[in-house]
Order: C-alpha cells, then structure tokens, then sequence
C-alpha cells in the first residue's frame, strides 16, 4: 500500500457502517486517506479487526509517565519532561523501570463519529512491556476521540527484561469503532445460545464472559504457567523464535490443591480454564484490571481478533492467555478462580480474512503459550 496525504475534506470521505470496522473498511481508510503513514503502510500491518501500529525513528526517556491533557500536544509534554532523545533507526535497548515515548509511524484522520482503541499486542503482553498508544490533547490513554486529526504516540515501560526495538516495530494496533458496538450482557448470552463462547459448564454474563484460571496443567508435566526470571537476559522484539526461553522463565508445575501464591511484583503467564471463543463477526476485548477480583492484573494486551478460536478459523480449543502480575500483597489463586472478562463488539462486516487464516495468527489453537519470540513460541 502507497503513502497516501492524510485526509482533510471529511466531506467526501467514505461512510462507514456501525460498528468495529474490519479489515476491509481498514484498507479503505487507508486508500481514502483517513489512515497514512511517513512509510507505506503494509498489508501485514492489518488484522481482522485492528491495524499493527509501527515504531518510528524517534524515542524519548522520559521522567514519568503522562497525559498530555486537553490543552497541549505529546512534543510539549516531552519538551517539558523528556530526559533525552533515543535514535530507533538502527535499534536501541529500552531498560526496565524506565518509562520511554515513541513517534508511531501512522497518522489517523477519524471522522466526528469514530472513535480509536488501542492495545498492546499479544506478544509485547507477554513481554511483560507495558504500552499505550497516546493523541495530542487526550485526557485517556489508548482512546483517540472522534474526530481527531493528527500523530500518535507509544508510551512503552518494560517491566521485566530490557528490550531492543527498532524503527518499525509493532507494540501496539488500534481498531476502530463507529458508534457504540458492544453488546450488553443479555446480547451476549443470547449471541452465546446460538454461537457458544465459552466451554464453561455454567457461563456468566456479567460485564462480560466471565473466564478463570487453569491450575490442573497442560501437557504430560502438568504445567500451569511460567514465572519471569528476575535479570535475565535482552529480548528483541522482531526476532520471532530466536530466543531460548528457559533463559527468560521458570515453569510452574500443578501443584496438591490446584493453588498457588502469586509474590507481589512478580510477573507470570498462565491461561484460563475455559476455551474461548471469537464469531466471524464480533471481536472481544479482555477487561485489564476489576478491583473486585483480587489486587492483580490479569491482561496487558486485550484484543481478541474475529475468529479467534472459532471453529471456522480452526481454533477450536483456544484459551486465553493471562498476563499475571499481582500487586502489593501475595494473593492466592485456586483452580477455576474468576480472573476477568471478555467483553464483545459487533463488527461493522465480516473481516475478509478471520484470525487463524493468515500467518500472522501465531496463537490460534493455544492452550499456554510464551510469546512467539521465544523458541517454545515460534
């Protein structure tokens, strides 16, 4: 796809129908100017719901982390309280407990009645980097609002190992969304009744599809996640496979009582009980954190593309992978514990190509899994 100039005459920009908008809708907004970019944009850059949001050739160090509220711009904000200027054209090494803002490569132009939402990638989830994507003038992060015009940013925080990035590098995609598409809990259960999208043996519709965690195990070791090992080595981003992950984590096999004790500040992997599942047209979006469920967080990224473990993309089985990181205090987990929700959005169309069908689907069918850098992930 060819750089196109960002749109300015919403007059004639295209319409577009209710709802997140598909990878077709996302070509559009791509040919008709609402969504270019200082390099072409790539096809591998779409997905059946959202657009991989690429590293540009400029990064900060910057003393906190912040919004630029509704009266200033991120250049302002990093003018004020960035500590240095990092060049990512040949690749550079982001540190742990640092906190670090990006140019991103793509520019949007949304109309009055569209909203962008950002999340981290699956693999930079799994990474243990915590990133959100930032506008000029957002008092949120990872929501653009309607009718934005302008650059986005990546705030990026890695919380366990050092990483190399580089200009191009995908941390973050956004969808987009027309209008309000989530479905209400009695949507849900009623999507449910005819597509099912779960395996629970009693499902619950509330704020969601609610999902637990597995602690019985997976595999012939009985294995019910992965603890990150404290200073291991650097992890790069783009290498996929390349890394040997019992360099980077310890397995945490099942244990008498199907519970274990999260430590405080210590980051896991683990996945739910139940296998989940995506129609062709809906998308879900996993709730990061719920006060009520206990003082952890049980997802980083979020997005769960159309057909993600729906049998008509080969998924059957699928569970959702859970980015553990309990906070101040020890917790402890039991075998089918809630630990969040899935929360589903209509799709303005069916996406030409559903999650599981292309090459970039590298988590289709999973039950636990590293991330797709590390040679078990690959």
């Amino acid at each position: 796809m060819g750089h196109v100039p960002l749109h300015a005459d919403f007059a004639t920009a295209p319409a577009f129908a209710p709802g997140t908008q598909p990878d077709s809708a996302i070509r559009l907004m791509a040919s008709s100017g609402l969504l270019t970019a200082r390099e072409p944009l790539l096809d591998s850059q779409i997905q059946p719901a959202s657009v991989d949001l690429r590293l540009g050739a400029r990064a900060w160090r910057v003393r906190a982390s912040f919004l630029p509220g509704s009266g200033a711009t991120v250049e302002e904000r990093i003018a004020r309280h960035g500590l240095f200027e990092i060049d990512l054209t040949n690749g550079a090494v982001l540190e742990t407990g640092c906190v670090y803002v990006a140019e991103l490569q793509e520019r949007i132009a949304l109309p009055s009645t569209m909203r962008g939402i950002a999340n981290a990638k699956s693999s930079t989830g799994r990474l243990d980097v915590f990133t959100r994507v930032l506008a000029d003038r957002s008092t949120t992060f990872d929501s653009v609002a309607p009718g934005y015009v302008g650059p986005l940013y990546a705030e990026i925080c890695p919380g366990t190992f050092p990483i190399v990035v580089r200009k191009g590098s995908r941390l973050s995609q956004i969808r987009f969304r027309q209008g309000d598409s989530r479905l209400t809990d009695a949507e849900t259960a009623a999507l449910h009744a005819v597509d099912p999208l779960t395996d629970a043996a009693v499902p619950c519709f509330e704020g969601g599809v609610a999902f637990s965690v597995d602690l019985e195990g997976f595999g012939p070791d009985r294995i019910v996640g992965y603890r990150a090992r404290q200073h291991a080595g650097i992890v790069d981003v783009d290498k996929v496979g390349a890394h040997r992950w019992k360099e980077f984590w310890t397995p945490i096999h099942a244990a008498e009582g199907a519970e274990i004790v999260l430590d405080p500040g210590a980051f896991y992997i683990m996945a739910s009980k139940e296998a989940v599942s995506v129609p062709p047209e809906y998308s879900a979006e996993m709730v990061p954190f719920d006060p009520l469920l206990g003082e952890l967080r049980c997802h980083y990224a979020g997005l769960f593309d159309a057909g993600f473990g729906h049998a008509t993309a080969n998924g059957e089985g699928s569970r959702g992978v859970l980015e553990v990181r309990c906070r101040d205090v020890p917790f402890v987990i039991s075998h089918g514990q809630v630990l969040g929700r899935l929360v589903y959005e209509r799709m303005a169309a069916r996406p030409d190509a559903l999650y599981g069908t292309a090459k970039s689907s590298h988590y289709q069918g999973q039950s636990i899994r590293l991330g797709k850098i590390f040679d078990q992930g690959a």
